[in-house]
């Protein structure tokens, strides 16, 4: 596995390319800025980005805004300082497809590259619950808190199409697909997907022009 790591912490990128390198099979680079990470990802061909949300010549959101455009299936995990469920929300409805923290353990970044590496999706305990618990602070519409993308997916669901179906529909990646049932299923805080099916066939409407 080819993992770049984006941080312009010295200490922190030092710890992390120990780390990785004592995994069997992984091979390690490093960009300090937003610049030479996007040079990186094309250069390196990354399976797995590991990006900082803090660099000195950008937001770290906006660099994965920009990686997500140009190669969709990126698999990138947010490695940042912040704790707030908000700001991990964010960068999941980006296109992250895991949010750690540096006061973490050690041991999740291995987690995570793992869960991530094999097509999933990651969030520590804590962190899902405090996204699922913000989400239902939400007033009025319980779809308020998803994107277009995201309503699009639940619409799909509740008229029986499987995710690789919806994948072919809204011309996405299989990944993009499950992940987006996943993100629903954290903001309308729904266990399994047979629930979420569930919920939509009870709630939604069809979409217009699909049948």
């Amino acid at each position: 596995m080819r993992i770049l790591l984006i941080d312009d912490h010295p200490i922190v990128r030092t710890a992390c390319r120990l780390m990785l390198q004592a995994k069997q099979g992984v091979e390690v680079a490093e960009a300090t800025t937003a610049a030479s990470g996007l040079d990186m990802a094309g250069s390196f061909s990354p399976d797995l980005i590991l990006l900082d949300l803090r660099l000195p010549d950008g937001n770290g959101l906006d660099l994965l805004a920009t990686l997500i455009s140009t190669q969709p299936d990126r698999k990138i995990i947010v490695f940042s300082m912040y704790e707030d469920p908000a700001i991990a929300s964010r960068a999941l409805e980006a296109g992250a497809s895991g949010y750690i923290t540096k006061n973490d353990n050690p041991d999740v970044i291995l987690q995570a590259i793992d869960k991530v590496g094999d097509g999933g999706i990651f969030l520590t305990p804590g962190m899902a619950e405090q996204i699922a618990v913000m989400t239902a602070g939400l007033e009025g519409d319980p779809l308020r808190s998803l994107s277009p993308r995201e309503r699009q997916v639940l619409e799909l669901l509740g008229r029986g199409r499987t995710l690789a179906e919806i994948a072919d529909e809204l011309n996405l990646s299989y990944r993009l697909s499950a992940y987006a049932a996943a993100q629903i299923k954290v903001k309308l805080q729904i266990p399994t997907t047979a629930a979420l099916i569930k919920w939509a066939v009870d709630h939604l409407q069809p979409p217009p022009g699909i049948t």
